[in-house]
């Protein structure tokens, strides 16, 4: 390769690895948002007392619902109450705290969780106490609140319900990217969205075509912010050496995360996310170590094809054959860390398995255009150059083993 060409290259590659670190701050894909679930109920028709109510049953994180409504209402003594309750792991006594100051509670959720009818504000109503539970392995709350709406016009009209979501907004600098997942089943009309700060608010009123559009959207944007299943998959397609090989795998990452999908839909799969991340982060390394092992094993010959005959049906090597396996493995895994973004373990999530799957084709829509775009690129590069497309995807794997190490360590072991 001549002076003028390996220059450019080695600025290249240098520039993709100093990209790569940047990428890799010390905040996980997951590690520091929070989810709340809401299901909402009614029958939409008032009893003819001029009201028309719906019931919201919102499901909040223990600790986060504590430190921000006691930030919020400047509330000290239920944030000790609160935080002593949950280090000593007691249900009854974090619930205890939350009832001894509900009215700061029920207050910091009302300003930031509402429901409106026709535009006009709903009067919301705690009912029962505060109930305790589990989701992804951490404390939850489950919150009942009734609304009152004032009913207008004909009551056999259908009201158009607006509910909107602010809870535990970055601004408040403990969680960032919440969540509000939404099912609901009102006026014999079900369906399920997905709110978070850049859309904040729907209509029950919405078509089937909109609610699934958010779960499309929220799919791509996941994939599109997870940097770490950005990093997996530009590992997949350093480490892949034609275009049947990259679609092979992408094929059975997609299969295997789909799998994990449906079992956590059925509830049938309930893995802590303390035990999925670090294996997420653990994976990308290997995977891309998996390429850098190959390069000095066979150095330039690393991206040399199997005999025609020698691979069987897809035309792949045992090299080939064997990453793939590893690439599907890893892929449940994965799976299991797209399922806990929203929570599907809930006990309703079959209502939702539908709008999941189309969170899943977003997914798969990015993945596609990652793929279309970058490795096109390197092939060709390899075929002007073969040491030229070995620095580049050898940098590109190494860049993204370290990150997957410095992960897997700070997943493992807590740190931030």
């Amino acid at each position: 390769m001549s002076h003028p060409v390996r220059r450019p290259l080695a600025v290249l590659a240098v520039a993709v690895f100093l990209v790569l670190l940047g990428l890799g701050g010390p905040a996980s894909a997951h590690g520091f948002t929070s989810t709340v679930y809401v299901h909402v109920t009614g029958d939409g028709d008032g009893d003819g007392d001029g009201d028309d109510r719906l019931r919201t049953e919102l499901k909040l994180e223990y600790d986060l619902l504590v430190v921000s409504a006691a930030d919020a209402g400047h509330d000290d003594p239920l944030f000790r109450a609160g935080t002593e309750a949950f280090d000593a792991e007691d249900t009854k006594a974090q619930a205890a705290a939350l009832e001894a100051h509900r009215a700061t509670v029920v207050d910091y959720v009302t300003r930031r969780f509402t429901v409106t009818a026709a535009g006009d504000a709903c009067r919301p109503a705690p009912v029962g106490g505060f109930r305790m539970g589990r989701e992804e392995g951490v404390p939850y709350v489950l919150l009942t609140l009734d609304w009152t709406c004032a009913e207008e016009g004909d009551s056999h009209v259908t009201v158009d319900h607006e509910i909107r979501s602010g809870l535990f907004p970055d601004s408040e600098k403990y969680v960032k990217g919440t969540k509000t997942i939404v099912t609901y089943a009102v006026d014999g009309h079900s369906g399920s969205a997905a709110l978070d700060a850049a859309h904040p608010s729907f209509s029950l009123a919405q078509s089937w075509t909109e609610r699934f559009w958010e779960f499309f959207r929220l799919g791509a944007e996941h994939l599109l912010t997870g940097i770490d299943h950005i990093l997996f998959l530009l590992a997949l397609i350093a480490g892949s050496r034609r275009p049947r090989e990259i679609v092979l795998a992408a094929t059975s990452f997609t299969l295997a995360h789909s799998v994990t999908f449906l079992l956590a839909a059925l509830g049938l799969v309930d893995v802590p996310a303390r035990l999925v991340e670090p294996v997420i982060a653990l994976s990308i390394a290997v995977v891309a170590g998996w390429h850098l092992w190959r390069i000095r094993q066979r150095g330039v010959h690393v991206t040399d094809l199997p005999v025609p005959g020698d691979g069987g049906h897809f035309a792949l090597d045992r090299a080939g054959w064997t990453r793939l396996g590893v690439v599907f493995c890893f892929g449940l895994v994965h799976g299991l860390g797209f399922a806990g973004a929203l929570g599907i373990d809930a006990a309703w999530s079959w209502t939702l398995l539908w709008s999941l799957l189309v969170f899943n084709v977003g997914i798969e829509a990015v993945q596609l255009a990652v793929i279309a775009v970058v490795f096109p690129l390197l092939f060709l590069l390899r075929r002007r150059s073969r040491r030229a497309g070995l620095w580049a995807t050898g940098t590109i794997s190494a860049g993204v083993a370290g990150m997957g190490l410095v992960w897997f360590v700070q997943r493992t072991f807590g740190l931030s």
